[in-house]
């Protein structure tokens, strides 16, 4: 209930008690800020366009064309498509049990390298937790992540080399008079010294992270689940694990980003050999668009790279918004 005052200066209104103030005109601040933040965003937007909307763009056109010369030459449709899928024992051959090719491999690389580097990732983290040389430990573990890929497969070729004055893995098998063994020359062990070299480099990374999301929980919840009789392994598996959850989630999808894109050690340690056994996607772009000419082919395994990369990202994107983390 508002009353008027009945009184007031003559030519204006009257102002009734109780009645909310009349609204000023909406400043111009908000508009000059969106201009502001439209201009610095402008730089972004260039950069983003020229580096990643723009070739992706052209790469997806070019996948539909033979793509002699990186250029537009011959449209082919989906033949570069098919060739991949139904022709090309390189990239997947479905003729043989277990499959083999570079998309098979990438396959083995996912299964084994993401699982392995966050299982000891987590290991270690909880276990340093428990030391009070923790931050050296962590170092130590880390240490091969300051190291080039390239440099890591320099270092790892001497590892296995066949001769067991130069190769420590065999000079090692050799005072058990087993090998020599040429892990980087034979089909069956070449993907698993691969894989392992992966797996040595990435530890640290997971345990990292995986150590801060575990100081982040809170130390009463865990007294908490002591004081009623919870042994470590039930702390462990109850608490430790869902509460680090998201952080797992999130760390294995950059590891599969990391699988997926994987070109690095493969092309310095086996150059994708013996024969073609050791390929991934990654190493098959670039051998059908560089050395082989075929841009076009090399464009279309771009785009399934792409294509499996998609939901990955979608996945991630989703868990951020439904969960905060850890």
């Amino acid at each position: 209930m508002t009353v008027s005052t009945g009184t007031g200066t003559p030519g204006l209104p009257a102002v009734a008690i109780g009645a909310a103030p009349p609204r000023a005109k909406a400043p111009q601040v908000e508009q000059r800020n969106g201009k502001v933040a439209l201009l610095f965003l402008v730089p972004t937007i260039l950069l983003l366009t020229i580096f990643l909307v723009y070739p992706t763009i052209y790469t997806f056109f070019l996948s539909f064309d033979r793509g002699r010369r990186g250029q537009f030459s011959q449209f082919v449709g989906l033949d570069n498509y098919v060739n991949l899928f139904t022709k090309d024992p390189n990239f997947i051959n479905f003729s043989t049990f277990p499959p083999s090719g570079a998309l098979f491999n990438n396959v083995l690389w996912l299964v084994f390298y993401t699982s392995i580097v966050i299982f000891l990732g987590l290991v270690v983290a909880v276990m340093a937790s428990r030391v009070r040389y923790e931050s050296i430990l962590k170092s130590i573990v880390f240490l091969p992540m300051a190291i080039a890929a390239t440099a890591l497969a320099v270092i790892w070729a001497f590892v296995y080399a066949p001769d067991s004055k130069t190769g420590l893995l065999n000079a090692v098998l050799g005072v058990a008079n087993i090998g020599p063994i040429s892990w980087l020359g034979d089909p069956g062990f070449v993907n698993a010294s691969l894989i392992a070299v992966g797996i040595w480099g990435s530890v640290g990374f997971a345990t990292v992270i995986l150590s801060a999301a575990i100081k982040s929980i809170s130390s009463e919840i865990i007294e908490a689940a002591r004081v009623d009789g919870a042994n470590e392994l039930q702390i462990f598996r109850r608490i430790i694990l869902p509460m680090v959850s998201l952080p797992i989630s999130v760390l294995a999808v950059t590891l599969t980003v990391n699988v997926v894109k994987l070109f690095d050690l493969p092309y310095v340690l086996t150059s994708g050999g013996p024969g073609t056994s050791s390929r991934v996607i990654a190493f098959t772009m670039y051998q059908e668009s560089f050395p082989g000419g075929l841009f076009g082919k090399g464009a279309a395994v771009a785009m399934v790279m792409l294509l499996i990369m998609t939901p990955i990202m979608l996945f991630n994107i989703r868990r951020f918004r439904s969960e905060s983390v850890t």
